[in-house]
């Protein structure tokens, strides 16, 4: 399934440090700004203290009593940005008919890894007590790792992890772990594809998509594929998807369309019986 790493190798730092990957990255997160700002304009979010921090917040875009509802989990190497840069695709989750609730969360180094993810538990828990059900959990990246978290513990009905990473421990020799300061042994214990697989007596949901972006890296397409395989063979309903021609940023487009098969698929997934 997993086996061992070489966390020498040399191209981890290369494999998953996506913002040198991409030199144009500036570019799409300036797009993600100005469609969060218009969707704040045009639908103003209810924002809900899911805790006591300042960041245990999260923004609900709500489609009506008795909507279905969505969370999304943002990424950054859980270490970066926050619940304001992604509010752009609420309009296209408002045009199926579905609230999508965005939660911040506190950042390394300030935090530990295992602090992040309590938090996310609360974010969840709150969405599941104000609409009495557990929702479907997206998420980017970091966001991707957390949403399969998620689906693990029985939070989530469904989860879709986009570029996600599964196991941490090839980040320990990575720039990237200078905030986040895992060691092998935590890294196995924060790594999804290690822990209890979701199954017919599991409380909540066992479908998890896996989305990556077909221009990532072959570590992140190999995440994503080892995640479904695995899953899948402990009967998971999982898919693996590559989207053509996206990377890291940019396999966040079609969340952006409301007539993309991706927002289809989420919006589908929400919905009580999918």
């Amino acid at each position: 399934m997993t086996g061992e790493i070489d966390l020498e190798a040399p191209d981890f730092e290369s494999q998953y440090n996506n913002r040198a990957r991409v030199p144009d990255h500036p570019a799409v997160m300036a797009m993600w700004r100005e469609t969060a700002e218009a969707a704040r304009a045009a639908h103003p979010p209810t924002e809900i203290a899911y805790g006591p921090g300042e960041r245990e917040v999260m923004d609900l875009f709500d489609a009506g009593p008795g909507a279905p509802v969505a969370v999304f989990l943002h990424g950054g190497y859980w270490q970066a940005l926050d619940k304001s840069w992604f509010s752009g695709i609420a309009p296209a989750f408002l045009a199926h008919g579905v609230s999508l609730a965005v939660p911040s969360y506190d950042l390394a180094p300030a935090v530990r890894l295992g602090r992040i993810l309590r938090q996310v538990r609360a974010a969840v828990e709150a969405t599941r007590a104000r609409t009495g059900a557990r929702p479907v959990v997206f998420g980017h990246s970091a966001g991707g790792h957390m949403s399969a978290c998620m689906l693990s513990e029985g939070r989530a009905s469904a989860a879709v992890a986009i570029s996600g990473i599964f196991d941490l421990r090839p980040l320990i020799p990575t720039s990237l772990n200078a905030a986040l300061d895992l060691d092998e042994r935590e890294a196995a214990a924060l790594s999804p594809v290690f822990w209890p697989v979701p199954n017919g007596s599991t409380p909540g949901g066992t479908v998890l998509d896996c989305v990556v972006g077909g221009d990532e890296s072959s570590e992140f397409l190999r995440q994503s594929r080892m995640m479904a395989d695995h899953w899948a063979a402990n009967g998971v309903e999982t898919r693996y998807d590559a989207l053509p021609g996206l990377n890291h940023f940019t396999v966040l487009d079609p969340l952006f369309d409301a007539n993309s098969k991706l927002v289809r698929r989420i919006a589908d997934l929400a919905r009580p019986g999918a």
